[in-house]
């Protein structure tokens, strides 16, 4: 998932305000500025974005973890080199220690986003690369926990998760609506009915 949009998302489901997210990075010896915090939260089509590197989001779920749970003695967050990658398995497992989740508390927030998954498709996902039950994430796992934690922590949230029915139902009753304007549109005519 682009780390922009997980960036975005965790502020926006936690309220995390500018201020708030510079002291998270601080926490984790990054001194973040904030015209470059304004340029990776904008939307990609926007003027201004900047990409987030794999290396800006490990510091800045770190940090989250620290914040929540404190920092482990004698041990600093590990900062990635330039070629390293931040898969979606090490975003949902930073997510899952920094907000204390079991796997009861992930699959309910799942459900919250209409995204149904067991309890050993959920271990699957933290198991080590090596393990021969391990699966990747995919992006529909992490942009779904994302929006049931929008759901869970910020229920005034306009209702933005969609099952597939409900999104096949949305759709057809546009198309509906596009068909009969364009009916009515071409009953329209200058010299009247043709």
């Amino acid at each position: 998932m682009i780390h922009n949009d997980v960036l975005r998302r965790i502020r926006y489901a936690l309220a995390i305000n500018d201020t708030a997210a510079i002291s998270i990075f601080k926490l984790v010896n990054y001194d973040m500025e904030l015209p470059y915090l304004h340029a990776i939260m904008k939307k990609e089509d926007e003027d201004g974005y900047l990409p987030c590197r794999d290396k800006i989001i490990a510091l800045f779920l770190d940090g989250l973890i620290i914040k929540n749970r404190g920092k482990q003695e004698g041990q600093e967050p590990r900062v990635l080199s330039a070629g390293e990658r931040l898969s979606n398995n090490e975003v949902l497992r930073k997510i899952r220690i920094a907000m204390s989740y079991k796997d009861e508390d992930m699959i309910e927030i799942l459900d919250l986003a209409n995204f149904q998954i067991g309890k050993s498709e959920l271990s699957a996902l933290f198991r080590k690369p090596e393990h021969r039950n391990y699966k990747a994430a995919g992006d529909q796992v992490v942009r779904n926990l994302l929006q049931g934690m929008v759901k869970k922590y910020r229920p005034d949230a306009k209702n933005t998760a969609f099952s597939k029915e409900q999104l096949r139902e949305k759709t057809k009753a546009a198309t509906h609506a596009r068909k009969n304007k364009a009916k009515t549109q071409s009953n329209k005519s200058v010299w009247g009915k043709v």
